[in-house]
């Protein structure tokens, strides 16, 4: 991923000596929480290691959708499309998202198992999915392949531009009042009597008595050095980009092995569907009984592999002092190398989804670090541990459609308000492992 593609913000220059909230992370959770606290009137400084938004929030499908989502999370999922709906009217930026609607196509009995059971629960939920037959399938995809005999379509689903959202969201909150800044990696925190009363970056100290950690494949480590265990793995999720001269539909469309999505510029973002890069690393091991039903469950959808991202992590430290330089400063932004075997079976793929894409031709590829806990749901609450503290992560390849709606939820736990959606269900304390120790 070429970092020059990603649309930039002029950081501010100047580190406060206070404010009422410092968030770590300067991506869409954080930079979502930082717009709607802002908005609100709150006193707010986000500090990024690198480049906002130049993580998984810009390397990402770019679908926010709904369907498929666990039921869980749905209710979310929801409230965050309908902020998607109006952010940009709302805060005058151009985040490129347009309604568009989705659909997943299916031509196994497995699939057509699948998602005639999650219409049961968009059903419940009052979305409006539909299943569609063969016919359906036609008039909704014109020119879509025979072999699929079943879909399920969202129309009021849509997309957005990963590589330009999260920095117009920044903008926005900059003109609102928030301070962002960037090569701004926080090394830790500082306590009193046990509760949040200062966040330490690699520029200096900001006084505060909240501070959200929202540092996405990186949140893991932050919160290791204060002694909170959070079971978090990292998952190499593979993009392309194609070009083709053919007629293919706008809407985003997915399938068991492809998806691909009309970008602004003319082309397709594309993946296989269901397939991730699992790095074997240190933590694989450490984690393993918490992370081991999920992998008995996907392990199709799962390619193990080990390679130097395990000797990087194991040299890796996993505990420093303040004063000292941390891995944050030594990494500003992961930018793996993409795994090219998924992008050139879904492109081939493609070609038989769609005779239109027979042409296709691969202009980019790029890979992200997707921030996955055992139960693919994100926590977004307080840390019980350190009172102040707050964690906003796990999103699990989720959290650019759910970003709105997080951070809005995030926005009004910080500021004491009970949230629009219930934050019950995404508890940290639900996975029994945050430890008492303090820093």
């Amino acid at each position: 991923m070429i970092l020059e593609n990603i649309e930039k913000i002029v950081a501010n220059s100047v580190l406060p000596e206070a404010a009422d909230v410092v968030i770590v992370g300067g991506g869409i959770a954080g930079v979502a929480t930082a717009l709607y606290l802002a908005e609100a009137g709150v006193k707010v400084v986000l500090c990024e290691k690198g480049q906002v938004g130049a993580e998984q929030s810009a390397r990402n499908w770019g679908w926010v959708r709904q369907m498929g989502r666990d039921p869980i999370e749905l209710p979310l999922t929801m409230r965050s499309l309908e902020l998607w709906r109006e952010i940009d009217a709302r805060f005058g930026i151009d985040t490129g998202y347009r309604e568009t609607g989705i659909t997943y196509v299916c031509r196994t009995k497995a699939e057509i198992r699948e998602f005639g059971a999650w219409a049961q629960h968009a059903a419940a939920a009052k979305m409006t999915s539909r299943l569609l037959d063969r016919k359906g399938l036609q008039e909704v995809l014109p020119g879509l392949s025979d072999r699929y005999s079943m879909g399920l379509y969202t129309p009021d689903d849509g997309r957005a531009e990963p590589w330009k959202a999260v920095p117009q969201m920044a903008k926005a909150a900059q003109r609102l009042g928030a301070v962002i800044l960037e090569n701004c990696a926080v090394r830790g925190i500082e306590t009193t009597a046990g509760a949040l009363s200062s966040v330490v970056t690699e520029k200096g100290v900001i006084r505060t008595d909240r501070a959200l950690v929202a540092g996405g494949a990186w949140s893991r480590l932050f919160l290791g050095n204060l002694g909170i265990n959070f079971p978090q793995l990292k998952l190499l999720g593979t993009v392309a980009r194609i070009e083709s001269a053919g007629q293919v539909p706008e809407m985003p469309v997915g399938g068991g092995d492809f998806a691909f999505r009309k970008r602004l510029d003319g082309g397709y973002t594309v993946a296989m569907r269901n397939a991730n890069v699992a790095p074997i690393t240190p933590d694989s091991f450490r984690l393993f009984a918490e992370f081991l039903p999920t992998l008995l469950t996907s392990w199709r959808e799962l390619k193990l592999r080990v390679g130097s991202q395990f000797l990087t992590e194991l040299n890796m430290p996993r505990r420093w002092a303040l004063d000292a330089k941390t891995p944050f400063e030594l990494i500003r932004t992961l930018d793996p190398q993409p795994y090219e075997p998924f992008n050139r079976k879904a492109i081939k793929t493609l070609a038989k989804v769609y005779s239109g894409f027979a042409d296709a031709r691969q202009t980019h590829s790029w890979a992200g670090m997707i921030d996955a806990t055992p139960d693919a749901i994100p926590v977004i609450g307080e840390i019980p541990a350190i009172s102040g503290l707050y964690l906003s992560s796990g999103y699990s390849g989720h959290g650019f459609g759910t970003g709105p709606g997080a951070g809005e939820m995030m926005a009004e736990i910080l500021q004491g308000k009970l949230p629009q959606v219930s934050a019950d269900p995404f508890r940290l304390g639900r996975f029994c492992t945050t430890k008492s120790k303090a820093p």
